[in-house]
């Protein structure tokens, strides 16, 4: 296995691939439900972050055995969709941005592989948390298929299920946050961990809090979600078709110090 996909909200199908199977992968932390196929001749992996239907809320997504079984399948690139609020007024709602940076708000997650014990403790680098090689390849995809896009972005993590308050909002854009979501810190961490590459595509889908003149309902994330998802597919798609899973990459050596991430 080449890639993964890990589908935020409104990405849920993986009828984008050819040939699919599904898979049951045990982990140390739960068995996750995978489906993979093909595609551009490479095998692909797909998990829909929130189950299927949109069944497990942020807070509660099981995100170690996620990635986990992710690298257990020999993937080397990630691939990840979000649906976020915008704190920016560059950033409107429908339009894409491949996130750079995050700053991480949550409280309840457990954001390593390496809690002391038999794993030890490591402190990994996240100066770079995303990928140079896949966002630049998101990049020329995007550039080709005449997809408007952000070519960087601070994605600020809160644990949710709840939207943020104007109050926490002002706060977020001050300390240089772009846009807002649930659900990529501990992911990009983990992927990090596991030295694996990882890159996000974040879906702005409304303005946040405070910023938007109308009440924040999940219905008009997943509207504007539905009204663009033929564009996140075909970037996904020519990102897959550009991608050579097989390049050296700093993010693949993350742990080095350490010996290198160990199943």
């Amino acid at each position: 296995m080449e890639i993964a996909i890990i589908g935020g909200t409104g990405v849920y199908d993986p009828k984008i691939l050819n040939n699919i199977r599904e898979q049951w992968i045990p982990t140390p932390y739960g068995i996750v439900h995978c489906k993979s196929g093909e595609y551009a001749g490479k095998e692909v992996a797909f998990i829909p972050r929130h189950g299927s239907n949109h069944s497990i809320p942020p807070h509660l997504i099981n995100y170690r055995a996620n990635i986990w079984a992710i690298k257990k399948l020999g993937v080397q690139n990630i691939i990840a969709t979000t649906a976020v609020g915008s704190l920016n007024p560059d950033m409107k709602p429908g339009e894409f941005v491949v996130i750079d940076q995050f700053l991480d708000f949550v409280k309840n997650r457990t954001t390593t592989f390496y809690e002391g014990g038999e794993r030890g403790v490591v402190h990994v680098d996240v100066t770079t948390p995303y990928c140079p090689s896949i966002r630049n390849v998101m990049f020329e995809a995007a550039k080709e298929l005449s997809i408007p896009f952000h070519q960087q972005g601070t994605y600020v993590c809160t644990d949710g299920p709840r939207f943020e308050t104007p109050a926490e909002i002002k706060m977020y854009a001050k300390f240089g946050g772009d846009v807002v979501g649930m659900t990529n810190v501990p992911e990009v961490v983990l992927a990090r961990e596991a030295e694996m590459c990882y890159a996000t595509v974040s879906m702005v889908t409304n303005f946040a809090a405070g910023i938007s003149p109308q009440p924040l309902t999940h219905h008009e994330v997943l509207e504007t979600m539905q009204a663009n998802t033929e564009n996140i597919k075909r970037l996904i798609l020519a990102t897959i078709e550009q991608l050579a899973p097989e390049t050296d990459c700093t993010c693949k050596h993350a742990l080095a110090e350490y010996g290198g991430f160990k199943l």
